[in-house]
């Protein structure tokens, strides 16, 4: 990828992050689900940018940033990206996450409230009950029996409709999905997936005073409506949105439906 710049952490990490839009923008930070990396992004840069100063940022164990052993926490991811800000010289910037991305936004936001303006968290929980956590097991279990790759296509029938996996123009995108996930060090992915164990932020969501934009697919089952609706009801200025027509990322499914509902909130 083109423009990738590192931010080399304390502990040795290295952070890739990309940096896009006009100098004088309003910062926007862009952060992936478990198992993609920047990427993710690729669309929603092209048209934020536009307005926006946008950073991506590959998670730690993700893409091209170092993958230090598990488990993770999120303290620690929130203080990755407090570390890359520092950086980069943001000051303060609206937030916009997907899953895992979408975790450690509103964990940024309860952590760090001076740091965020908004945020926008999408397909993602603000706690973890034991069925959630359950699934981890399952998946790492897998990983340790197996390889990541096979809890690649298990995972893609998570991540979208059977509709969009079916239709063959989306190849080219589920290509690109594909890759994403294989490129995630196994080591990454597991220490995520501990991180995720650990998700206890729902009881703060009350306190949060940022106006949050909420948003999942119609067919979420990792992150669903009802579970969505109430930490939107949750939060005192927080709005909730379903895109029709998708499962857990629902950015790359339903592109257009997903930059309506952003941009109606950030006003691009």
């Amino acid at each position: 990828m083109a423009n990738v710049n590192f931010l080399e952490l304390s502990d040795g990490v290295k952070l890739a992050y990309q940096i896009d839009g006009p100098a004088n923008g309003d910062w926007i930070i862009c952060s992936n689900s478990l198992a993609t990396d920047m990427r993710l992004f690729d669309y929603e840069a092209s048209y934020l940018a536009k307005t926006f100063r946008v950073l991506r940022y590959d998670t730690r164990g993700h893409g091209q940033s170092t993958a230090s052993q598990p488990p993770y926490s999120f303290p620690q991811l929130v203080g990755d990206l407090i570390a890359l800000m520092d950086h980069v010289g943001i000051a303060k910037a609206d937030v916009l996450g997907v899953s895992l991305g979408g975790m450690t936004a509103l964990a940024l936001a309860v952590h760090h409230p001076d740091r965020v303006n908004r945020i926008v968290c999408c397909d993602a929980r603000a706690d973890a009950p034991d069925p959630y956590k359950a699934i981890w097991d399952g998946n790492i279990a897998k990983l340790h029996n197996e390889n990541l790759a096979a809890l690649c296509e298990p995972t893609l029938t998570r991540w979208f409709t059977e509709s969009f996996l079916a239709d063959g123009a989306n190849k080219p995108k589920l290509d690109v999905v594909r890759d994403m996930f294989n490129a995630t060090a196994s080591i990454g992915y597991e220490g995520t997936a501990r991180c995720l164990q650990s998700l206890d932020v729902l009881p703060s969501l009350s306190g949060l005073t940022h106006d949050a934009l909420f948003m999942t697919g119609a067919q979420d089952v990792a992150a669903p409506v009802a579970v969505m609706q109430a930490m939107a009801d949750a939060t005192p200025n927080g709005t909730f949105k379903v895109i029709a027509d998708a499962a857990h990322l629902s950015n790359l499914e339903q592109p257009q439906a997903f930059k309506n509902e952003i941009c109606a909130f950030l006003g691009c």
